[in-house]
């Protein structure tokens, strides 16, 4: 669980959690298939860190990010369309700002779980390069709420990662 100290100089408390949640209520679905676990919700710099967990196979999203993004695989694997790289169990992977990619989960994982540190927001494309959704710090939040406060965990849950 997270720390019950409260900001004493105007310093954030620490968060100390366990990042995959006993409680599978604690995953927020992000699409079928497709659930995300919240870390860190940063409102001053508009960041956030999750897991993002994958049980399917196939493309899960074309994006860009304005900002920088890193992600650790835990489990499983997945790829970028546009590299030739495939990132594995164990793998740091560091995605510029402005790129587009499409992530795809290969037919043979059943699963794949990736810590992700996302610096600012993510742009869905289509497969034109329209822009056909956004997130940011304060969607994901929205997102946690009504999850939380839909499946009994209370929309306060989701403060305990919120900073």
């Amino acid at each position: 669980m997270s720390s019950s100290v409260k900001p004493s100089n105007g310093i954030q408390p620490e968060i100390v959690a366990h990042a995959i949640p006993e409680d599978e209520r604690e995953w927020v679905p992000q699409a079928e298939n497709v659930w995300f676990r919240p870390l860190l919700l940063n409102t001053v710099t508009g960041g956030w860190c999750n897991l993002l967990r994958v049980r399917k196979s196939g493309v899960l999203s074309r994006h860009r990010h304005p900002s920088i993004v890193v992600g650790y695989v835990i489990k499983g694997r997945w790829f970028y369309r546009e590299h030739d790289w495939v990132a594995n169990e164990g793998d740091f992977v560091y995605e510029p700002p402005g790129e587009i990619h499409t992530l795809e989960v290969p037919a043979d994982c059943d699963e794949m779980i990736t810590f992700f540190n996302i610096s600012g927001a993510m742009v869905y494309l289509d497969e034109h390069g329209n822009q056909s959704g956004y997130e940011d710090v304060f969607t994901k939040i929205d997102m946690c709420r009504a999850h939380y406060t839909s499946n009994g965990l209370g929309q306060n849950f989701i403060d305990q990662f919120v900073r």
